[in-house]
């Protein structure tokens, strides 16, 4: 069978190839691929046509296993994945900045020291660390990209960082006393 014939036959069956297909499947965006599947399929098949007496039927039979055949790589698939280990658990790098955070006066500076940060800055550290958010949690989020939300992520503890030190080393007192206020009107 020759490309013009085949294209003849695709456009007298590919509706009622896609119609069978939404029927069988109840899913018309899967349906396009497996209309395209079941005319590439009957492309490699294209020996055989001058046997077939309806078209229209052969056809549909190749789609109803074309379908099945889909059916079986998904659940396959769907099974594989089920037999994989499960990830290491990576222990998030925001806990260490918690867990050093554990002084009062330190706490204070740092809340301090936030306020002065980026918005954009101050909303990863937040989401993040307190929030416990991950980094695609973070991003969706914040309408970003993961690798936006790293980057701010780093930029704003390293930032942090500096401001908190900066403000302890200017007055070691001051912020024992902010953190003890902070401490009892329950902001930290």
């Amino acid at each position: 069978m020759d490309q013009q014939l085949f294209a003849e036959l695709y456009d007298a069956h590919a509706q009622a190839v896609y119609a069978h297909v939404v029927r069988m499947t109840s899913d018309r965006a899967g349906a396009d691929d497996i209309v395209s599947l079941t005319f590439l399929e009957a492309w490699r098949l294209r020996g055989k046509l001058d046997e077939v007496t309806n078209h229209r039927a052969w056809l549909l039979g190749v789609a109803t296993n074309v379908i099945r055949n889909t059916r079986r790589a998904a659940r396959r698939h769907s099974e594989a994945l089920t037999r994989l280990p499960l990830p290491d658990a990576v222990p998030d790098p925001a806990d260490r900045v918690v867990s050093r955070i554990t002084h009062t006066a330190e706490a204070s500076a740092a809340l301090a020291a936030l306020d002065q940060l980026r918005r954009a800055d101050r909303e990863v550290i937040v989401l993040s660390v307190w929030s416990g958010l991950s980094h695609g949690e973070v991003a969706k989020a914040c309408g970003v990209s993961e690798s936006t939300v790293r980057s701010r992520l780093s930029r704003a503890r390293s930032r942090l960082r500096k401001l908190t030190t900066a403000r302890l080393a200017a007055d070691p007192a001051r912020g024992r006393a902010s953190a003890s206020r902070t401490a009892r009107e329950g902001h930290l």
